[in-house]
């Protein structure tokens, strides 16, 4: 049988984003989808920035749809660069950090989006919930 998120997997790695943003103290959105980009949870801490909502989720869903991570996609997106313009398809994808492809024995079984913070806080607080994978 194939490896797959389960709902109690996608809480573990949600609650551990969580935490990490309050002990950082920044308020942030945080999606967990499936291996076909389908939203499994979603939490938005109080004080979190409305419009990172949306920006959460499309960070999940680009991971989990591109098997990588959006900081990688946004290499890959810059112009001159192989992928350049890709950010247009498939509804709307995001080309930076904060979006992590969530694997289980070498297999992308979802993926975490973090937005509300700097790109650099998003990353780390999309790290801890990876981390938390069980």
């Amino acid at each position: 049988m194939a490896a797959a998120l389960t709902l109690a997997d996608a809480k573990a790695v949600l609650e551990a984003a969580l935490v990490k943003a309050e002990e950082i103290g920044q308020p942030m959105n945080v999606a967990v989808v499936d291996a076909g980009a389908h939203l499994v949870t979603f939490a938005r801490q109080d004080g979190a920035i409305l419009a990172s909502i949306d920006i959460a989720t499309r960070k999940a869903r680009t991971s989990a749809l591109l098997r990588m991570t959006t900081a990688q996609l946004g290499e890959a997106a810059a112009p001159g660069a192989p992928l350049y313009g890709v950010e247009v398809t498939n509804g709307g994808l995001v080309i930076f950090g904060g979006g992590i492809p969530l694997e289980r024995d070498g297999e992308v079984i979802g993926a975490i989006g973090v937005s509300a913070g700097s790109v650099e806080q998003d990353t780390e607080v999309a790290e801890a919930g990876v981390a938390a994978l069980p």
